[in-house]
């Protein structure tokens, strides 16, 4: 059975409240085989899983191609996104070892964020994914945190006046349903939404049991103003999985002190409660009304069931009310009641 639907923005797409992050198929950090990533898949999809998002940064094309290769398969009702932003090239000469993305394809990205770039980027992924449909488009890693201050302000005009309203064109015509940003950073999603009217944001690493600023302005806009928010990144890189442990990752590196310490407190609360951290993190940014899907990432099938489970545990509202007294949840972050994942708004 399928995990409840919430609807994004005004549209008429319903994105499942657990949903797959396509990028460690795409050999995000280690490689695994077309066969692993399509057991993966099919695990998500035997678990509920009914929205996938992919990138073509994701192994540089890998895994649009693993995923559109499964979902061509799937007679049931789907969910898809992908993001534009980079346009793929080939690599002359050999390829660079120092990447993220292990044993990939043997192209280079560029970005690009102009109106002409971003048509051709959707027009590249439906020929990776070999599907029908692009159901969500994300402007991909816009923003000071990737390009810098200097860059920042061309590359934000490039893309609202261009690839925004090349996205606009598509979603009017049919083509798409919805568009956004999909970053790791709430200022340029709320950058982005008082210069025009998205659907969606793509929001990673900044709306956990660690993070709550987004709550500042951004979520409560997005609230005013109908767009729906999905969340990445909800275990900030690992370290709510793994706790407090010596090399524990945050945001991609080792965790600083206070962060461990912070993480550490958040955890004993957890312990009091009977609650798996990893469960509590999981299910945490779905109390907020603008949040409509949390999408862990999964590399192997033994990964989606794990979250699954995490997903499905009931948590005592007390948990949360707690870790508010306790000054490690903001005050006016949405408190939850009691049940598993897709209730206590």
């Amino acid at each position: 059975m399928a995990y409840p639907v919430r609807q994004v923005g005004t549209t008429g797409i319903a994105v499942s409240v657990l949903g797959f992050g396509g990028a460690p198929i795409g050999n995000m950090y280690q490689p695994i085989t077309d066969a692993q990533a399509g057991e993966t898949l099919q695990t998500a999809w035997d678990c509920g899983f009914r929205y996938f998002d992919t990138a073509p940064r994701y192994g540089y094309g890998l895994s649009e191609r693993r995923m559109g290769d499964f979902l061509r398969a799937q007679t049931e009702p789907y969910i898809l996104s992908t993001k534009v932003g980079r346009l793929l090239q080939r690599i002359d000469g050999p390829v660079p070892t120092d990447r993220p993305f292990v044993e990939a394809l043997p192209f280079v990205e560029v970005f690009d964020y102009s109106y002409d770039a971003v048509m051709r980027s959707v027009e590249d992924s439906w020929h990776r994914l070999g599907l029908r449909r692009i159901d969500i488009a994300y402007i991909h890693d816009i923003g000071r945190l990737t390009h810098g201050d200097a860059a920042h302000g061309k590359l934000m005009r490039d893309a609202i006046d261009g690839g925004a309203r090349a996205l606009d064109e598509l979603k009017k015509a049919g083509v798409i349903g919805a568009y956004g940003l999909g970053v790791n950073e709430w200022q340029v999603c709320l950058e982005a939404l008082q210069s025009c009217d998205m659907d969606v944001f793509l929001l990673a690493g900044r709306y956990t049991l660690l993070e709550q600023e987004a709550q500042e302005q951004f979520l409560p806009e997005c609230v005013r103003r109908k767009a729906s928010v999905v969340i990445g990144g909800a275990f900030n890189s690992g370290i709510l999985v793994t706790g407090p442990k010596p090399g524990a990752k945050y945001d991609y590196e080792d965790a600083p002190p206070a962060i461990l310490e912070r993480t550490a407190a958040i955890a004993a609360i957890c312990r009091d409660h009977g609650v798996p951290l990893p469960a509590a993190a999981l299910q945490f940014p779905l109390t907020h009304p603008a949040v409509v899907s949390v999408i862990p990432g999964a590399a192997s099938p033994d990964h989606v069931r794990q979250a699954a489970a995490w997903a499905g545990l009931p948590i005592p509202a007390a948990l949360w009310r707690d870790l508010r007294d306790a000054g490690l949840l903001r005050f006016d972050v949405p408190v939850p009641g009691d049940g598993g994942i897709g209730g206590g708004q």
